[in-house]
């Protein structure tokens, strides 16, 4: 077991310990006032440093659209069908794309990734471990998500192909039917599994396979939508189906934050460092993530890489803070609001007994403009340090 110690510990559990000590080997074992309880095999004295959780991308296409490659890494977006509901990240990403290594080395250990924003439905994200040389071992949760997207990328897509969807009408259409064929789908297969003397089994169809979880609830949707009516039709559309949603990027919440107040949903918040480069993004700016997470709305902090690149992310962080975030909600917005509202708050996200030993150390909060990345663990293993640099 590892032990560090003399270091502020942030556990973003609700605990600070001041010249505390956590103490790991893949899991966590102990975090609190230093001991000499356990047997440790290494010692870092981590003096005048603090330690977090490793922090949480909680939507990005990193190994998906991989860094410095081209059409040949570009495994984001299958764009030859709008409805694309069977498409699995895991089976995209590439544990060599050089952004992994950016990610560990600012204190990044756990993304969740997968298919762009071509097509209406575009497939399963997963929660993957930014350690690892092949995706089946880097694996937190999978799948973790499914992706809709909404507004002006469906349109633009698919306009180009002369082929629908051409508007914002055609690309909920399209959302809808799919999800009354996977309705009517499990509906026969259930019919069937309960009675199969009197019922038949539906012809395989696996899109419909893939949105069954979506339809029971089991699987949440990140809908990415951008202008407050698309965010208000992602929110229609998951009363209808009784889905259980989440809204990614959300440049205009601003506009509509006392909605999604009401109606509870989590947003995954970003890319805000950049350019107003399309018309859905001209209401961008960092004041949104004060003024929705004052109104107690779950917000995560996300890079969009490769909009934004990886190591950026507690970059966004203290951009949110200098534009009047809360410095705690900030930092839990990349650690256990991030690991929430993904669905992977009991594995990862704070530190505490029994979880995965992600844990990065920094030299100041990693919500401050200074603060640098001294060492990085993923289960318990350092994959980052000053020897390694």
């Amino acid at each position: 077991m590892i032990k560090i110690k003399n270091a502020k510990i942030i556990t973003c559990a609700g605990e600070v310990f001041e010249n505390g000590a956590v103490i790991f080997d893949e899991k966590i074992r102990y975090a609190g006032a230093d001991t000499d309880a356990f047997d440790v095999s290494e010692t870092i004295d981590a003096s005048g440093l603090v330690v977090t959780p490793g922090l949480i991308d909680a939507h990005c296409h990193v190994g998906i659209f991989e860094d410095s490659v081209g059409f040949e890494g570009d495994d984001g977006n299958e764009d030859s069908d709008p409805v694309t509901p069977h498409l699995r990240a895991i089976d995209g990403i590439n544990p060599f794309d050089r952004a992994f290594e950016d990610a560990r080395n600012a204190g990044i250990t756990a993304v969740v990734t997968g298919p762009g924003s071509a097509n209406p439905i575009g497939g399963q994200f997963a929660a993957v471990k930014t350690s690892g040389i092949c995706i089946d071992d880097m694996i937190i949760k999978a799948p973790c998500a499914m992706k809709f997207a909404l507004g002006e990328n469906p349109k633009t897509v698919y306009s180009e192909k002369e082929d629908a969807p051409v508007t914002r009408m055609g690309t909920a259409a399209l959302i809808r039917e799919a999800l009354i064929k996977a309705s009517i789908y499990m509906e026969q297969f259930e019919n069937w599994k309960r009675d199969p003397e009197e019922h038949d089994r539906p012809e395989f169809d696996m899109k419909a396979e893939a949105l069954m979880p979506v339809i029971k609830g089991e699987l949440p949707v990140k809908i990415h939508a951008h202008r407050a009516d698309d965010i208000c039709t992602a929110i229609r559309i998951g009363r209808e189906f009784g889905l259980k949603i989440t809204i990614e990027h959300c440049s205009d919440g601003d506009r509509i934050a006392d909605i999604l107040s009401r109606e509870n949903v989590p947003v995954m918040l970003g890319p805000t460092l950049s350019d107003r480069s399309k018309p859905e993004l001209k209401n961008l700016t960092f004041d949104t993530y004060r003024n929705l997470s004052e109104r107690g709305i779950s917000v995560a902090i996300i890079t969009d890489h490769p909009e934004i690149t990886i190591e950026n992310l507690p970059l966004c962080a203290a951009m949110a803070v200098r534009h009047g975030m809360d410095e705690t909600k900030a930092l839990y917005a990349i650690t256990s609001a991030a690991a929430k509202n993904c669905g992977i708050g009991d594995i990862v996200g704070t530190i505490e007994v029994g979880k995965d030993a992600d844990i990065a150390v920094f030299t100041d909060l990693p919500v401050r403009f200074d603060a640098r990345c001294v060492y990085t663990f993923v289960n318990g293993k350092c994959v980052h340090s000053p020897k390694a640099e």
